[in-house]
């Protein structure tokens, strides 16, 4: 049998398979803090939005994840998106480890690694491959990013 807090990493990876975003959302704390190299220090609703906005506009998706662990505090998980970068409209396959906590049946931080240079070296093709290990690409990407979520934020 597994642990619950198992069982609802389960349920919010199955969910980004659907890229049902709402029911993603639904599994985190309403004070929960998101992060990863691109999204760097999400809040509360901001995190929920941004899966909103990256399961709307995904194209050519496809999610598989595995290696699910939970304990009563924390949790972990390996997971694998592929994807068309729409801003390039090239393939990306991106590998993640994802890191959880918990708080009163709810993710309470969400927090996932990858290599941004290697997914800008997919991303964005020779630009990411020459440039993409640089702070000040990686910053732009960042800013990118925030500005697209905060675009879409305002569209809700």
């Amino acid at each position: 049998m597994s642990h619950p807090n198992a069982d609802l990493i389960q349920r919010f990876y199955s969910a980004f398979q659907k890229l049902d975003a709402e029911s993603m959302a639904s599994c985190y704390a309403e004070d929960v803090r998101f992060s990863d190299p691109v999204f760097v220090d999400l809040h509360g609703a901001e995190a929920g939005d941004m899966w909103r906005m990256l399961c709307s506009r995904a194209e050519d998706f496809s999610l598989t994840f595995d290696s699910v662990h939970a304990d009563d505090h924390a949790g972990s998980a390996r997971w694998v998106a592929s994807y068309r970068f729409s801003a390039t409209g090239r393939q990306v396959v991106n590998h993640i480890q994802a890191r959880f906590v918990f708080r009163d049946g709810l993710i309470v931080e969400h927090r996932d690694h990858f290599d941004l240079w290697r997914w800008a070296r997919q991303a964005l093709g020779g630009k990411g491959l020459l440039l993409g290990w640089a702070p000040p690409v990686q910053a732009a990407i960042r800013r990118q990013a925030a500005r697209g979520l905060a675009q879409f934020r305002g569209t809700r």
